[in-house]
């Protein structure tokens, strides 16, 4: 045997028991955490296990028909502090780069001066917040993006503090254009929509939340996701935006003129029923226009003269009356029943004998009560059954909220009285919602065929159309062929004869009927106090080939009150403006083939226009014919008779730079680019800008821009 041996198997054999014990000791523990501590062991790891955590989808876009986007979610951001992240280290760092920080801080919210941003964050840090607000309104995504890069805040949450609190808020970029039609979200997004299209295509806008559960991992969280969330589909309305923009400023500037109270405009395809348009506004306590609420769809008024229409529709297809038919209103003052009933004419000795086309086309009450008296006195609810055959009564069921449904009573012997039946022939006594009304002239217009109102065309998902919304037809037929035709001529002599003169034009004929009421006061009646009217226009256009079907309806206080005189006006120059839309002219017929036609070029983007003109074979100097969309060349034009002359010019990102002549677009492009924010007015070129060019630039300034 070896010198010492033994010595080392005794070590060898030490150490193999060694081994051995702490295998069993391990083994020992294992079993104890198993089985005697393990649901202690489970407690603690459920402390770092967050389940089921809601993911939220981002809520689909409302877009307008002609690829607008009118809603859309898009985050907002509150930015903090936390000034112990990062230890010593992040301090220093802090402390360093301070003026700098407060710096681009001001430069990205101007509303604060550099100081002032110093003098919060020391005060931050002095208290050594976790959770610090450094500014104390919603941002922007850009803005937190630049915010972000800033020193120190560049770093994760961990190391430089910087962290965010992020909101999911809803935003309409063309502000309030269709507003309470699209409809609006709770502040809170996440609790839903209140009303409109937001609301009726909630479930499909909004989409279906995932799920993830939260795992932490050496001192983070892991999102592991276990259901997937789906985003939201987008839905395609039927509102045309630059229509919109029309009806609400044709609107709008006749409300202010007459000191009204309440406005509202519908613009319906015909053949479709698609809604281009619909505009509610009220005057409000600052005398501004707002829309408030959804006057089109839910105001139950009495429609006054628009629903004489209607009636002498019914004597006609009952063959009660024809066109022709002469009728004696007297000197505009007339007995009906124990009651008197006036045509506006009656202080000018009324307007006697007069043909059935007449009383619509000059409005006579007496002429439309007297027939529709005669003729329905003893069995009213002939007259009745006769307006729900035609539609007028029926409930739209529409895709609005709070849409009302027309009212208008079936006789008995508790509601009827001996003048119930001419007092509803002329419009009163019923209860009609604009939307209603436009789509029964809508029905007219289309030969009989009455088709639903529609405010959604498709619904769509990641680009591709995934449902198509059909035109609803509510009847085929809501009169003969005769009686619809017989009302198209008189209706189209309404406008060219009659008192609804104003809502014609020299390019088109229009057909329609003014309207005229007296709104009631409920248990006060129509006179108490000062007197209330509701003036109207409804009718179509062009009135050989109808497109478009349109109702301006308008609530105003006091005398004067005319259809004719302040509907009709509104409802001209928004037939115009939309049929302008659709003019295209061969210019081939009228060009004489040794000219040369040099289109009017604005100050700008002179390579895109240099782009566009060679493309059209317009001769131009002084640019090359190379062209970039990502790299504008700024520049003035000269047009010639015969080409057009650019000149380059630099742009001093220091100065302000002259936009007189741009576009809109080129002037907002370029001043946003250098910093400023912009404000427009007018349409056109830009005449003038509120900031002279060669001024300094402050990062933030607002410049006015004026175009003519």
């Amino acid at each position: 045997m070896m010198p010492n041996q033994k010595n080392i198997m005794t070590r060898y054999s030490f150490i193999i028991l060694m081994m051995v014990l702490i295998g069993i000791a391990i083994i020992c523990k294992a079993g104890v955490i198993m089985f005697a501590e393990r649901q202690y062991w489970k407690d603690v790891a459920d402390r770092f296990v967050k389940e089921n955590v809601t993911v939220r989808p981002t809520r689909g876009n409302i877009i307008s028909s002609d690829g607008q986007l009118m809603a859309s979610s898009l985050p907002e951001y509150k930015i903090y502090m936390d000034f112990k992240a990062g230890g010593h280290l992040k301090d220093s760092l802090l402390m360093l780069y301070m003026d700098s920080i407060c710096d681009g801080l001001h430069q990205i919210f101007p509303d604060k001066s550099k100081a002032e941003f110093k003098s919060h964050i020391l005060k931050g840090r002095k208290k050594g917040s976790r959770n610090y607000l450094l500014y104390p309104k919603r941002i922007s995504y850009i803005q937190y993006k630049e915010a972000k890069r800033l020193p120190v805040f560049n770093l994760n949450k961990y190391k430089g503090g910087f962290h965010e609190q992020a909101f999911n808020q809803r935003k309409k970029p063309f502000g309030s254009l269709a507003m309470r039609t699209l409809g609006d979200m709770y502040p809170d997004i996440e609790q839903g929509a209140k009303n409109g299209l937001e609301l009726s295509y909630d479930s499909i806008l909004k989409g279906r939340e995932g799920i993830t559960h939260r795992q932490k991992v050496m001192n983070k969280y892991l999102n592991i996701v276990d259901i997937p969330p789906v985003d939201g589909c987008d839905i395609i309305t039927t509102i045309d935006v630059g229509m919109q923009d029309i009806a609400e400023k044709a609107l709008v500037d006749k409300l202010k003129e007459i000191n009204a109270t309440v406005g509202v405009a519908i613009l319906m395809e015909v053949q479709t029923g698609e809604i281009k348009a619909i505009v509610n506004m009220t005057k409000c306590a600052d005398g501004v226009y707002r829309e408030i609420r959804n006057n089109a769809v839910s105001d139950m008024m009495e429609p006054g003269s628009t629903f004489k229409t209607a009636s002498i529709m019914v004597a006609l297809e009952d063959g009660k009356i024809t066109p022709d038919q002469t009728i004696d209103t007297g000197n505009g003052v007339y007995n009906m029943h124990g009651a008197r009933m006036k045509d506006h004419n009656w202080h000018r000795g009324g307007y006697g004998v007069i043909t059935t086309t007449q009383t619509l086309m000059y409005s006579s009450n007496i002429g439309v009560s007297w027939l529709i008296d005669q003729n329905y006195h003893d069995h009213p609810e002939k007259y009745v059954q006769g307006l729900y055959k035609l539609g007028i009564a029926s409930p739209l069921h529409l895709d609005i909220p709070g849409a009302g449904d027309p009212f208008i009573r079936m006789p008995n012997k508790n509601n009827w009285s001996k003048t119930a039946l001419a007092w509803m022939s002329i419009g009163y006594e019923t209860q009609i919602p604009p939307i209603s009304t436009v789509t029964f002239y809508n029905a007219i217009a289309n030969n009989g065929v009455m088709v639903k109102p529609k405010f959604v065309k498709a619904i769509m998902k990641d680009g591709q159309v995934v449902k198509e919304i059909p035109t609803e037809v509510l009847n085929p037929a809501i009169a003969s062929p005769k009686t619809i035709q017989e009302i198209q001529v008189i209706l189209e002599k309404v406008v060219s004869e009659g008192l609804g003169r104003q809502a014609g034009s020299k390019q088109f004929h229009v057909s329609g009927k003014t309207g005229t009421a007296q709104v009631s006061q409920g248990r006060s009646g129509y006179t108490n106090g000062m007197r209330q009217y509701l003036v109207s226009f409804c009718g179509y256009f062009p009135s050989e080939s109808p497109r478009y079907s349109c109702i301006v309806a308008i609530q105003k206080n006091g005398y004067p009150a005319s259809g004719g005189g302040m509907a009709g006006p509104v409802f001209r120059n928004i037939a115009e403006r939309v049929f302008a839309k659709h003019l295209a002219q061969d210019l081939q017929g009228a060009k004489d083939s040794t000219s040369i036609l040099v289109p009017d070029v604005k100050h700008g983007d002179i390579g895109a226009a240099n782009y566009i003109l060679n493309q059209i074979d317009i001769r131009t100097t002084g640019l090359s014919n190379s062209y970039s969309i990502d790299k504008p060349v700024w520049g003035n034009v000269t047009t010639n008779p015969d080409n057009v002359m650019f000149s380059k010019k630099e742009i001093n990102n220091k100065l302000v730079p002259s936009v007189i002549g741009m576009g809109a677009k080129d002037a907002v492009y370029l001043l946003e680019s250098i910093g400023l924010k912009t404000r427009l007015s007018g349409m056109g070129k830009v005449k003038s800008q509120s900031i002279p060019a060669g001024n300094t630039i402050r990062k933030g300034q607002t410049i006015q821009l004026r175009l003519n």
